[in-house]
């Protein structure tokens, strides 16, 4: 989710680099670097913090005239955001410089080779890798690209990596899996980036690569090939945009691309969870083994959209490790006298690791010897630093303040942290484990088929905009979702929208009921105990009582169907998964809804995204 930028041409090489990165900075990071080809020599330099301390470093000691160069801004995954683990990152002879964005899920293992052979690693990060093999690979006699097909063969993982060979000062040369890279074609130069914004003040002419592909530019022109050398071909394209419509990928909002972001989200949250022996592995997890194994209970601590992410995370880790599981609001936590031993885990959700009542709460845990767990976003923040371990959930930035990706990726990252405790504490087999696991990695394709839909759920939203209260139902982990949903409604359309579980329903909810009011309910999927047909009842009791029921349900189920004026079906997984897709057709209602009534999506009133004040 980093910003990459990349220029052969005629031009100066830094003041179209430094331009692209600041165009990418919505993109959000933590650190920027640039690198560029002098003679035959790489000419580097790369600060921690915002662009300008890396502008205001070039000024006081000047990069010479280049005309070939690669810059990026940094999102920490692996190591925190410091100069040393800013990109670019260069070989041993300092004759390859590399950027790069995703995850190289075998780097441990391409690490301790490299080591072996007298590599020094001046970094953390999973980066400093590749630069080192790619420039051992030049030094052998392989061109830049060629050097470029072998390592990506040896590499797992998904990655985009943009490199520059000081003995070779004509080209540029890149590679793509299943992370972003797009070209820009001039005349006379051609241009790298994340995404077009790196490039369009400068070229409107682009061209978009598949998957496992090597692009190479000159000054002449592009040429394209596969990671195994066969010649292969990118689709040109126009760029029509604005500069603002292209930070945003074409999307109108920056919430409404982060929607469509979701299912690579996922998988970036996915990569590197499993040994090649098939075990979970957890590699921010600093908690020992024997540790988890003590832990006789769990408090889950958050708040908004990271405390429904909580208690998806209760049905969780009660079903597959049967550890009873609290789930509390931070901002509550510490002032009723929480009972909490050394046998206590507190697990902190907090997608800026900055949130301030969420912070308190675990200071307060801490003092009372219990261990903490963190599930954040933001390498290196606060939350994470002053906890016990840490899941990093590797959604990338997030600049809507709605949250969507990062309500997804925090829901794995809470599986993740169910099935490890379930695989130390043995309550689960392994090969349940891997099930589970198998699931969860088919879910960026349930994603994708759910967003696939979005016309239809615009089309419904616009249906809605004359009413002032929507009313969410759920049961099991869909009550979450039910909230989750109202939430939503409530921050981005400024109208009165209230989740319950539907059992509650004869409690006092159903006398909300009148005719016409719309109600969203979660339908669980079939043959899970008897919540199915408990949902069905609800659905029905609202419906006579004039409500207009809006239904999600699995694919294939004929029983709902009769009982929904509106149903848009979800694709078939289990039911402590469901989240994950039933999540996204909410975050595209209200966000359509929102648009429609003509409401700032991504800076709603009155909000902020990370509230570091109690």
């Amino acid at each position: 989710m980093c910003g990459i930028v990349g220029y052969v041409g005629g031009k100066s090489a830094q003041d179209v680099v430094i331009e692209g990165l600041r165009r990418l900075e919505y993109r959000g990071y933590d650190s920027a670097g640039i690198a560029l080809i002098d003679g035959d020599r790489v000419v580097s330099d790369k600060r921690a913090g915002k662009l300008a301390n890396l502008e205001k470093a070039i000024a006081d000691q000047p990069l010479p005239a280049a005309t070939t160069g690669i810059g990026h801004t940094r999102w920490a995954t692996h190591g925190a955001p410091n100069d040393a683990n800013a990109h670019p990152h260069l070989g041993q002879e300092r004759q390859v410089a590399v950027v790069h964005n995703g995850i190289l899920e075998n780097f441990v293992a391409l690490r301790a080779e490299l080591e072996a052979e007298g590599i020094d690693m001046l970094s953390e990060t999973d980066t400093e890798v590749a630069a080192h093999l790619l420039e051992r690979e030049v030094r052998a006699g392989h061109d830049l690209t060629e050097a470029m097909q072998r390592v990506c063969r040896r590499l797992e993982g998904a990655f985009t990596l943009v490199a520059v060979d000081a003995k070779d000062p004509s080209r540029v040369v890149a590679a793509r899996r299943n992370s972003p890279l797009v070209v820009g074609l001039g005349e006379g130069e051609n241009f790298l980036g994340s995404d077009v914004a790196a490039f369009i003040e400068h070229t409107r002419e682009a061209m978009e690569l598949d998957q496992d592909q090597v692009v190479t530019i000159t000054r002449d022109g592009v040429s394209v090939t596969g990671f195994d050398g066969s010649p292969a071909e990118g689709r040109r394209y126009h760029v029509d945009w604005d500069l603002s419509a292209a930070e945003k990928d074409g999307h109108d909002w920056f919430m409404r691309k982060e929607i469509f972001e979701q299912p690579h989200a996922v998988a970036d949250s996915l990569l590197g969870r499993r040994t090649p022996e098939g075990l979970l592995q957890l590699d921010e997890m600093r908690l020992s083994d024997q540790d988890l194994r003590d832990i006789d209970k769990i408090i889950i601590i958050a708040a908004g959209t990271s405390f429904y992410a909580g208690m998806v995370a209760k049905y969780a880790i009660e079903h597959w490790c049967r550890i009873p599981v609290e789930v509390e609001l931070a901002s509550e936590f510490r002032y009723r006298d929480p009972i909490l031993t050394t046998e206590t885990l507190v697990v902190a959700i907090s997608q800026s690791g900055e949130t301030a009542d969420t912070l308190q709460a675990i200071r307060h845990a801490r003092v009372q010897r219990s261990k903490v767990l963190a599930i954040c976003n933001t390498n290196g923040s606060t939350i994470p630093r002053e906890s016990d371990g840490v899941i990093y959930t590797h959604a990338g930035p997030e600049i809507g303040v709605a949250s969507t990706k990062g309500f997804l990726t925090q829901l794995v990252a809470c599986y993740l942290l169910a099935l490890y405790l379930a695989q130390v504490k043995g309550t689960r087999f392994g090969d349940e484990i891997g099930q589970v696991m198998d699931q969860l990695d088919e879910m960026p394709g349930h994603i994708e088929t759910v967003l696939g839909k979005a016309e239809e759920i615009y089309e419904l939203a616009r249906a809605h905009v004359g009413s002032r209260s929507v009313l969410f139902l759920g049961r099991h982990a869909g009550y979450p979702v039910a909230l989750e949903g109202a939430l939503k409604l409530k921050e981005l359309a400024y109208i009165h929208a209230e989740g319950f579980a539907a059992g509650e329903l004869k409690h006092g909810p159903i006398a909300l009921i009148e005719e016409g009011l719309p109600v969203l309910c979660v339908v669980p999927p079939r043959g899970r105990d008897q919540l199915h047909s408990k949902m069905i009842s609800g659905i029905q009791e609202v419906r006579a009582r004039g409500a207009r029921t809006l239904c999600l349900a699995e694919e294939g189920d004929d029983t709902v169907a009769r009982y929904a004026d509106v149903l848009i079906t979800l694709p078939q997984v289990p039911v402590l998964l469901q989240p994950l897709v039933a999540a996204v057709p909410l975050q595209l209602f209200a966000c359509e809804l929102a648009t429609q009534l003509g409401h700032d999506v991504d800076q709603p009133r009155n909000l902020a995204k990370s509230v570091t004040v109690e």
